[in-house]
This record gives structure tokens, C-alpha cells and sequence, in this order.
């Protein structure tokens, strides 16, 4: 079969590869939307910090959100998940230690992520072994476009969680990529005074062009309900301990390449809850029901669908004018 293997920091190509099949407790799923994310970048380029602790290596098979069809079920598995269409989780605990057995399998010391972490292949590739445990169905409203967005959906719906904003509360959202809009989306349909601070109006200018008038690219007056870190930037965790109301929250889900800063006396003596967001996992299902019932939409985040061939070009950063400036490549491996 057909899949996208990065050999090395900035060298890829689509190979022909052994065809997955499924092992005890897992299926096989035809891939048909798969999505390009900062982290798969940071592979191409070498920056991702697991290529420096072991946790992975060239080379590497990437891709973590997406959504297929099972074609293939392992032993052990219910016959009747053949056919169906799904998405599923990234992280995959050992399922055995005790935080995968009190439901944190997603922070098991052993665990793989596919198309990340300890060799598991990922989703560019015309098929993705999956446990079964990991799948999640989807529903009829749900195509592969709108699955392939559950992932980062997912992530997106547990930092709102943990925002924990009423309706008519301000949000301050930092970041308006991928996930900081999937944040704002989910945020603003439960009710919340959304606002996003970026760093480039161009990205703001698309902000808007989704509905949210209020937005930054110099930091706002203190006094937000809440805030969200979705930024790459090394200063926004200071930031967002300097903007958020005392006894509120501040979550922080985006990583930069550097050492980000907050003085921990400023979170004390505001009284602020911090959390940190890793992965999707217990957010899938939530997103799922936001897509399908059409109380988010994110379609309008896509700038292009793509064949495998032309993966390693986004990887490296280029972008073709017509795109405009939606944030979300997918990848259909079935193309080509």
C-alpha cells in the first residue's frame, strides 16, 4: 500500500509499504481524510522534541487525525465494527498500569500515539491499524472531512471544558490556529463573549470572516473569565496570567519550541487555576455531538484537500494562493 514516510528532517517521500493488518483486538481502517497538524511539521523539520528523547525516530509514518471506513477486524473483535465508518484516539495506553485502568490512558508512561509515538504508524497511508478500543463511531451527519476534525475538535472541546466559562462570560482565546478557533467555535456556542489575540492581522482578518469581531493583535485590558493558551508564543503564559480575572482560569494547551515563562508568584496571588491539555482523549465523543448536531461547524477551517504526493510541500510550509487563509490541510491517500 501507498503511505508518506518522512526519512529524515526535511526529506519524505510516498513509498510503497507492506499493507497493514490487524493484530489481536484491532481493525483496519481505509483512510480517507487525514489531517496536517504543527506537530507533524515538527517531524519533517527535525524539531520535535520525541526525535531527542528516543520516543520516536526516523523514520516516521505520521498522521493522528482522521477518519475511514473499517474494511479489516483482528481476532477478538466484534465482526460487526466491519463497514463502519470512524475516527479514533491518538493516545494508546498500555490499558493495563494504573492510569490507563483509572481512565488517564492517554498519560500511560508506555503508551503509543499513532503516527507520533513509539513507531505506531499514522493515517498517511492508504490504511491505519487501530486497537479497537480507540475507535469511535460516526454518525451519518459526520463525513470524513468533518471526522478528520474530530481529533483536533477534541482537544479544542476539553480546553473549553477547562475554562469552564458560563454563557455571557468573557474568553480570551490566544492563538487562531486550528485549535484556538475550534476553541472559540465551541466556547462561542455555549454562550461565551469569545475574544482571540493573535499576531498577525491576516489571521485575525480570517477570525472575523468567521463572526468573531473582537480581536487582538496587542495584548487587551485585564479582566477575562478565562483564558486559553493556544499559541506557540514563549510569552503567552505570562500573558495569560496577566489578562485573567483573579480566581479564574487559565488553560494552557499550545507548546512552544522554547522554555515558556510564567511567574508562578502572579498565579498564586491572583488565586488562578492553571491546566494543562494533552490530546483529545475524553473529548472525541463531545465533538463528535458538536459536529453532527451542527452547533459547530468547522468545514470553513479547511484551505485545501490534498494527495499524498503533495504532503511534504505543506510540511515544508508552502502554500498555494487560491487556499486563502483557512488553517487545516487534509490529506486523501486514496488520491494518486
Amino acid at each position: 500500500m501507498r503511505a508518506f514516510v518522512i526519512t529524515g528532517p526535511g526529506r519524505a517521500e510516498v513509498q510503497e509499504v507492506e499493507p497493514s493488518t490487524p493484530g489481536p483486538g484491532e481493525v483496519v481502517v481505509e483512510v480517507e481524510r487525514a489531517g496536517v497538524c504543527g506537530t507533524d511539521m515538527e517531524f519533517f523539520s527535525g524539531a520535535m522534541a520525541y526525535l531527542r528523547t528516543g520516543e520516536a525516530r526516523y523514520p516516521v509514518r505520521i498522521g493522528h487525525e482522521w477518519a475511514g471506513t473499517v474494511r479489516e477486524v483482528g481476532d477478538g473483535v466484534d465482526p460487526g465494527w466491519a463497514g463502519q465508518r470512524v475516527t479514533g484516539d491518538t493516545m494508546l495506553g498500555c490499558g493495563d498500569c494504573a492510569r490507563c485502568l483509572a481512565g488517564r490512558q492517554h498519560l500511560c508512561a508506555d503508551r503509543h500515539e499513532i503516527g507520533i509515538r513509539h513507531g505506531w504508524p499514522g493515517a498517511l497511508a492508504e490504511r491505519l491499524p487501530v486497537p479497537v478500543r480507540a475507535l469511535q463511531p460516526l454518525p451519518g451527519p459526520v463525513d470524513p472531512e468533518l471526522g478528520a476534525l474530530v481529533e483536533p475538535g477534541g482537544n479544542a472541546l476539553r480546553a473549553v471544558r477547562a475554562a469552564a466559562v458560563a454563557p455571557g462570560e468573557r474568553l480570551l482565546v490566544i492563538g487562531p490556529g486550528t485549535i484556538g478557533l475550534l476553541a472559540a467555535m465551541i466556547a462561542a456556542a455555549q454562550g461565551a463573549e469569545v475574544h482571540l489575540l493573535g499576531v498577525t492581522e491576516r489571521s485575525l482578518a480570517f477570525a472575523r470572516s468567521l463572526g468573531f469581531a473582537r480581536t487582538w493583535t496587542t495584548p487587551p485590558e485585564p479582566g477575562f473569565d478565562a483564558v486559553i493558551d493556544a499559541s506557540t508564543g514563549p510569552g503567552s503564559p505570562g500573558l495569560a496570567l496577566d489578562v485573567v480575572d483573579p480566581g479564574r482560569n487559565v488553560v494552557f494547551i499550545g507548546l512552544s519550541a522554547e522554555p515558556s515563562l510564567a511567574d508562578t508568584r502572579r498565579l498564586v496571588l491572583k488565586d488562578v487555576t492553571a491546566v494543562g491539555v494533552l490530546s483529545a482523549s475524553g473529548g472525541l465523543a463531545g465533538a463528535i455531538d458538536l459536529y453532527a448536531s451542527g452547533q459547530v461547524d468547522p468545514r470553513p477551517l479547511v484551505a485545501a484537500t490534498l494527495p499524498l504526493e503533495e504532503a511534504a510541500a505543506v510540511l515544508a510550509g508552502k502554500r498555494q494562493p487560491g487556499w486563502g487563509d483557512a488553517p487545516k490541510i487534509l490529506i486523501d491517500p486514496r488520491v494518486g
